[in-house]
């Protein structure tokens, strides 16, 4: 199968045309529009390696996250970051090349930062691999971590190695009532305290506080939160999926970044804020501009994840930044065939 992508790579650099790499399609909806010839790496499918007493597992690109993720599961370990699928038919490339993390990314991680190793398919027709399948093994830039977020605009992303991690022994999930302003100032106050957080979210005058490890430290953390005790597996799934009624409706979804301390946002709109305030999501008709320049006014950037225009999705990036994106997008894909205008039209 990897020589079929390979050769069609190749095709396509000699005939200058776009390819559009795309395996489960789950997250079509992210990202600009693109356009260009299907290049399908479902094919190169399969579990390579699992570690379990290294904490590292090795997968193909083509490999179903759910099948990843029982495998682990079997083992009592867990993708840390908490890896949205939006459908059954998400793919481990897909989960690393979207670079997108669920509610337990503020206390984990991101994507990026359990990715050992990766083999990238360039647009050379060349199958290189950068990292490895244990934490200390870069001299120099890490460039498998790349890969992390790239959405397919630097190479095809044929195999990746993950750290993991055990699952807690543990949970609890807690209901508050705060107004918006005092959720942020308890969430940033509890961030500095030895506390077992793992997952935050607010809305609507409540704040969920999920709480994550061994049984003593989470039972002492309840006790000092306080709050009353709810099963938040719906709660959890709900907001890593995507399927929670907030995210129900065509109004754009748009996905502040900004620090946890920023004030609130006073943008018209629904709003939930998540990972210790440092995510925040505004449903608005909003102009792009508006929510982009407040978004800036709080140290933050704003995309526009789902609905609306897909053009300008993501905030332009400063000249500096804009330039070495373009560097490493010439060296990985000189002929500009791979998911071009699926980041920044240029």
């Amino acid at each position: 199968m990897l020589e079929r992508l390979q050769e069609q790579v190749r095709a396509a650099v000699a005939a200058r045309t776009p390819l559009h790499i795309r395996a489960g399609g789950s997250k079509d909806f992210y990202g600009n529009q693109i356009h260009g010839e299907l290049l399908d790496p479902r094919g190169c499918a399969g579990i390579v390696a699992h570690e379990p007493t290294e904490l590292v597992i090795t997968a193909r690109c083509g490999t179903r996250l759910a099948e990843l993720e029982a495998a682990l599961d079997a083992a009592g370990q867990m993708l840390p970051f908490e890896p949205p699928h939006f459908g059954p038919a998400a793919t481990v490339g897909g989960c690393v090349a979207a670079g997108l993390c669920g509610p337990r990314r503020a206390s984990a991680g991101a994507v990026r930062d359990y990715l050992l190793g990766a083999r990238l398919l360039t647009g050379g027709g060349e199958v290189l691999a950068f990292g490895g399948t244990v934490m200390k093994n870069v001299a120099g830039y890490d460039v498998a971590r790349l890969a992390a977020g790239s959405l397919g605009t630097l190479g095809v992303i044929t195999e990746v190695s993950l750290k993991v991690l055990p699952k807690p022994v543990a949970e609890a999930t807690l209901r508050l009532e705060f107004d918006e302003v005092e959720a942020l100032r308890k969430m940033n106050e509890w961030a500095g305290q030895p506390l077992p957080v793992s997952a935050t979210a607010w809305r609507d005058g409540v704040l969920h506080v999920r709480l994550s490890g061994a049984r003593a430290a989470v039972a002492e953390a309840q006790r000092k939160i306080g709050g009353s005790a709810i099963d938040g597996a719906a709660l959890w799934h709900g907001l890593r999926e995507q399927t929670d009624a907030y995210f129900a409706g065509d109004a754009p979804l748009w996905r502040l970044a900004v620090p946890s301390t920023a004030e609130p946002l006073a943008l018209t709109g629904a709003q939930l804020i998540e990972w210790g305030g440092g995510q925040r999501w505004l449903r608005s008709d909003a102009p792009a501009s508006e929510i982009r320049a407040r978004a800036a006014a709080c140290g933050g950037h704003a995309t526009l994840f789902r609905g609306g225009e897909r053009r300008h999705v993501f905030t332009p990036l400063p000249l500096p930044v804009e330039a070495i994106h373009k560097r490493l997008k010439a060296e990985f894909d000189p002929a500009g065939i791979f998911n071009p205008g699926r980041m920044y039209e240029w």
